[in-house]
């Protein structure tokens, strides 16, 4: 049960990304110049990339400044998360205090 619910933290954001490109794509080659962008962008940093998407239609600017930080924010919450409780998972050499 657990690992379902880890592969849908890790594949929900990337998976909607691209089921929203796919079914508009229109707004993201407004808001991409290329496929290269969205496409790492979806990989490295999903969060991030759909709200750019979300926001770019209206240039970038004033609080939508913060939504784009708040999407990185969350990006790096996501990435980092798995280091911190490392000591929780079974089998995992943990060597540090605490």
């Amino acid at each position: 049960m657990c690992c379902i619910f880890m592969a849908l933290l890790l594949l929900g954001p990337r998976l909607s990304g691209l089921i929203w490109w796919i079914a508009e794509p229109g707004r993201w080659d407004e808001a991409f110049s290329s496929f290269v962008w969205p496409t790492l962008g979806l990989i490295v940093t999903p969060w991030t990339t759909i709200m750019y998407v979300v926001v770019e239609p209206n240039s970038v600017n004033g609080f939508e400044w913060f939504w784009l930080v708040l999407a990185a924010f969350a990006d790096i919450a996501s990435d980092s998360g798995g280091y911190l409780n490392r000591q929780q998972a079974p089998g995992y050499p943990y060597t540090g205090a605490g």
